[in-house]
């Protein structure tokens, strides 16, 4: 795909180079008016020495937001989701996984922001084309805000579109400080209620709640994600919770991510067991009947492609 992507390059930069130069760019049309003034005001400030532990940087990513996007995974998470296929990522310190072929992965290394923006540079230029950018996902970004707030700063310096992939379980002060500097913030809610939020992630279902109600009140751009497990959320009372909340935060958009099992290999390379391993896969028709609902509750269903 990436050599694909280069043959056309040059093409389609032909192309835009009659257009004018005051076309506007997905960053500009998305970006909030406050976050040029937070720039104009901190370009001098970014100190890019700043470490970040890193679980690893993919280049040509199209499943993490529009476009074409460099994905930034974050080491480190506070939640324990039964069905996480980044296991890897979980723990704050280095993870070393060997897998069934002897190859061996080490997740959770201390990488400047100069060096992740240096690799994320590259590849300027498909942002361009695309509309894509750069999402920082993990592992949770935001247990990391200080230090990725520098990062975001110095892609938006570069007009690069940014988003933000979050579980939300973090105070709300780390929301903030990234927000002048995020175009997008895809915000997980996986379950419906503090049991089975407690009982599915270990995370606190009212801190994730009052997250996400405060964050929309910022005029942040929000999309809620939502894994469609058996039952987890699929179920009819689970759903009106969900689409109950999403309204009282005045959520619009939602993208339903039907479950799958590409993590099980991680979990064999780390020597741990995988609960979920034989969960069934949440079936078409339920998958149809979920996204049905949520049009009929006057959501606008999205995709993370």
């Amino acid at each position: 795909m990436e050599k694909e992507i280069k043959r056309n390059c040059k093409k389609i930069q032909s192309e835009k180079a009659g257009k004018t130069q005051t076309e506007t760019k997905l960053s500009d049309k998305i970006k909030p008016e406050s976050v040029t003034d937070t720039l104009n005001t901190s370009k001098k400030k970014t100190t890019t020495k700043t470490k970040i532990s890193i679980s690893k940087i993919q280049r040509f990513s199209t499943a993490d937001g529009p476009g074409i996007r460099t994905t930034v995974f974050f080491q480190g998470c506070n939640l324990r989701c039964k069905w996480c296929h980044n296991p890897e990522t979980q723990s704050t310190k280095s993870t070393f996984l060997t897998f069934c072929d002897e190859r061996k992965e080490i997740s959770g290394k201390a990488m400047s922001v100069k060096e992740i923006f240096s690799i994320i540079k590259k590849d300027v230029d498909f942002y361009e084309i695309s509309e894509g950018g750069v999402t920082l996902s993990g592992g949770e970004p935001l247990l990391q805000a200080d230090a990725a707030k520098k990062l975001l700063s110095l892609c938006k310096q570069e007009n690069i579109s940014t988003i933000v992939d979050t579980a939300g379980a973090v105070p709300f002060e780390n929301f903030l400080k990234v927000l002048p500097v995020t175009d997008l913030f895809y915000f997980d809610i996986k379950a419906s209620d503090s049991k089975k939020y407690l009982s599915f992630t270990g995370g606190d279902f009212s801190l994730i709640r009052e997250n996400l109600i405060r964050l929309t009140k910022t005029g942040a751009r929000v999309e809620v994600c939502v894994p469609l497990i058996l039952g987890v959320n699929t179920d009819a009372s689970s759903r009106n919770k969900i689409a109950n909340l999403l309204k009282t935060a005045g959520i619009n958009d939602i993208i339903l991510l039907p479950y799958h099992k590409y993590g099980i290999s991680k979990y064999k390379a780390l020597g741990r067991n995988y609960e979920f391993e034989r969960k069934k896969l949440t079936p078409s028709s339920v998958i149809e009947k979920t996204k049905e609902f949520y049009r009929q509750k006057g959501f606008t269903l999205k995709t993370r492609k």
